[in-house]
């Protein structure tokens, strides 16, 4: 089992059990939506954050993303890195029904999948193994996504979806938050190359 430094934020405890069955960390809760009118629990993030640092997963639907958009909003952004889980349909053992969007949630990856998410967000693992692929070298910016026709065209929302699909990232990603996470996997040459791919005929 993988030791991780930083505290993880997830959205319930479903997502825990799933999550300290491959790492040793620091793992809190939300309680879904809950967080939104709970000062003291931002507040004790906020401190997490300063003292340990944060990764925030939450679920790859529209509502694991509203809620990871608030906490961008509301903690130190240099201090909370973060992670995603690829959008793979599914539902979870324990439910009777899919949820809303048809997709597995935290608890419902494969440990394999969450522990690439945590790498791939730049984990600090205590063996000294450290990821974030794109933190080498320059970064990808807002003008290399607008050259690829990824931005500010007439087709690019359709683009950004299929590059999003291809690289096994949420669907629900905004064009900055694909550039982050864009950043956190892959370096700007690997980025620019895969990005060639997908024009070649």
């Amino acid at each position: 089992m993988r030791k991780v430094r930083e505290v993880i934020v997830v959205e319930g405890r479903y997502d825990k059990n799933a999550l300290s069955q491959v790492v040793d960390a620091t793992i809190i809760t939300l309680g879904g939506f809950a967080v939104f009118n709970d000062r003291e629990k931002l507040s004790f993030l906020r401190r997490l954050a300063e003292e340990r640092g944060l990764i925030v997963l939450t679920d790859s639907d529209g509502a694991g993303f509203v809620i990871r958009n608030y906490l961008k909003g509301a903690l130190p952004k240099d201090q909370v890195k973060q992670a995603y889980i690829p959008d793979i349909h599914g539902k979870e053992r324990r439910k009777r029904a899919p949820g809303k969007e048809g997709k597995l949630g935290v608890e419902g990856m494969k440990p394999a999948v969450l522990l690439e998410a945590l790498r791939r967000a730049g984990a600090t693992f205590e063996d000294g193994e450290t990821a974030a692929a794109g933190s080498r070298g320059d970064p990808i910016t807002k003008a290399d996504l607008f050259a690829l026709g990824l931005t500010g065209g007439t087709n690019s929302a359709a683009r950004r979806q299929a590059l999003l699909k291809r690289l096994d990232l949420p669907e629900h990603l905004t064009p900055n938050g694909m550039l982050e996470a864009l950043n956190l996997l892959y370096s700007r040459e690997a980025f620019l190359d895969l990005a060639a791919e997908e024009h070649d005929p």
